[in-house]
């Protein structure tokens, strides 16, 4: 897959989600090696996601994420879940894929994340 074709795969994801009620791309670029996205998602309970991705062409792999950060805050802006990459906790299994619960300091560990895979938990949480 092309790094344009993830982006519009992504988009079309996140405004056609049943639990979206806004989607707003604040900085996109796309070439064709890499791509980059920051977007806010505002959810039908008042909670938003930042997110940001950035993804690469791979020669032996495609299309994979080499950085990402989605920060999901109530309506009252407290974290609920931060997913991110960031390589602040090398000791921590699934280094660097990591979370932060409900708290800066409750970090916990990961595992590769997407907005696909974010979506899904978010939605699950929503539900219940």
């Amino acid at each position: 897959m092309s790094p344009s074709a993830y982006l519009d795969q992504l988009k079309t994801t996140a405004v056609a989600h049943p639990q979206v009620v806004d989607f707003r791309v604040s900085r996109e670029r796309v070439s064709k090696g890499d791509a980059y996205i920051r977007a806010r998602l505002t959810f039908t309970d008042g909670s938003e996601l930042e997110m940001m991705e950035y993804v690469r062409i791979f020669p032996d792999v495609g299309l994979q994420p080499e950085r990402y950060s989605y920060h999901w805050m109530d309506a009252d802006n407290n974290l609920r879940i931060r997913w991110d990459n960031a390589e602040h906790y090398p000791d921590l299994e699934g280094f660097p894929h990591h979370l932060h619960d409900g708290d800066e300091r409750k970090v916990l560990p990961g595992e590769p994340m997407d907005l696909f895979k974010v979506l899904d938990h978010v939605s699950a949480r929503l539900q219940s």
